[in-house]
């Protein structure tokens, strides 16, 4: 059984292709990352089960309703943590969920009790009748997750939804998804840039270019490299790496300084070759595969690489229309 069900998805603007086909399903219970950079499709999707799109093709199920044909009774099966803040400033943080209660036509005794509930959860309680204008990012995130709980939603989708947080904050965003899905068995699936975040979900999407390009857990998608990276400085680098070639018989490459090998189980492998090898080793660096070195393998690129660039947007919609011929 599957709280999400994506089969061949696609939605295009004019002549860009935003989501390309793309299939996935996400189970009870899970907290599912969509890892990517900015402009990869991660937000069009996202939009599309929220109902908030129409997709171009495709279909898309959410708690078992069609997010085409049945949107009133998708909406009433999630919560949503935007990209962007959507709180009232003006409003405490009890009236902001007072609010959001009314719109989900929760009955006042439900709506009481629901509002202490989740302030609590997101440890806000004190702050109830502060004005959101005085919050702090932090503060504001955990209020916004708590509006999304307030309704019991079989699904919250959390879009970056540490975006913009300083990393005290973000850790504690973490903290409170991790007890969401301990306590509460809530399917969560969030949108994320951040590697570190992506290494915390239970299975993750790495998508680029509107397409999903794969789908696995952190240690899954990190094991299809096959290798850890051994990085070894000696006082001769060219005669260090011409040793391994003869002795273990392995692409020893020299660069930056140093001697870097892939193998696997690097943890085995290296004390064998502390033992044999004869040139005099000055540094020893081991390196277990990340998720940036999975988007690296698949993409060709890092995905830190394209966040450091504010034109990777519209570099990522020049090259989707560019690769389909447009």
């Amino acid at each position: 059984m599957s709280n999400i069900k994506v089969e061949n998805l696609t939605k295009k603007f004019e002549a860009a292709t935003a989501v390309d086909g793309i299939s996935f399903s996400v189970g009870p219970g899970e907290v599912f990352g969509f890892l990517g950079p900015n402009g990869a499709g991660k937000s069009t999707t996202i939009n599309i089960l929220c109902t908030l799109l129409s997709a171009t093709s495709g279909r898309a199920e959410v708690a078992g309703f069609d997010c085409a044909s049945s949107p009133d009774e998708v909406r009433q099966a999630i919560g949503i943590i935007f990209q962007d803040p959507t709180l009232d400033n003006g409003l405490t943080a009890y009236e902001n969920l007072l609010f959001h209660a009314y719109l989900y036509d929760l009955d006042r005794v439900t709506a009481r009790r629901r509002i202490a509930e989740v302030l609590a959860l997101v440890d806000l309680t004190a702050r109830k009748d502060d004005l959101v204008r005085k919050f702090s990012g932090g503060m504001k995130r955990r209020l916004e997750i708590a509006r999304g709980l307030l309704h019991y939603p079989k699904v919250l989708f959390m879009d970056e939804p540490t975006l913009g947080l300083d990393p005290q904050s973000r850790n504690m965003i973490w903290e409170f998804i991790r007890t969401l899905k301990a306590d509460t068995g809530i399917t969560i699936f969030m949108t994320t840039h951040y590697l570190e975040e992506a290494e915390s979900c239970d299975r993750v999407a790495i998508i680029d270019l509107g397409k999903v390009i794969a789908i696995g857990s952190p240690a899954e998608l990190k094991a299809g490299l096959r290798g850890d990276t051994i990085r070894l400085v000696a006082k001769d680098n060219d005669a260090l790496a011409a040793e391994v070639r003869e002795r273990f018989g392995m692409d020893a490459k020299v660069s930056e300084g140093a001697v870097t090998l892939t193998v696997e189980r690097g943890e085995e492998f290296l004390p064998a070759l502390i033992k044999t090898i004869r040139a005099e080793i000055t540094s020893v660096n081991l390196t277990k595969p990340s998720l940036n070195d999975v988007f690296l393998a698949l993409t060709g690129k890092s995905i830190r690489d394209e966040e450091a660039d504010p034109n990777n947007v519209m570099r990522a919609m020049a090259r989707s229309s560019k690769k389909r011929g447009h």
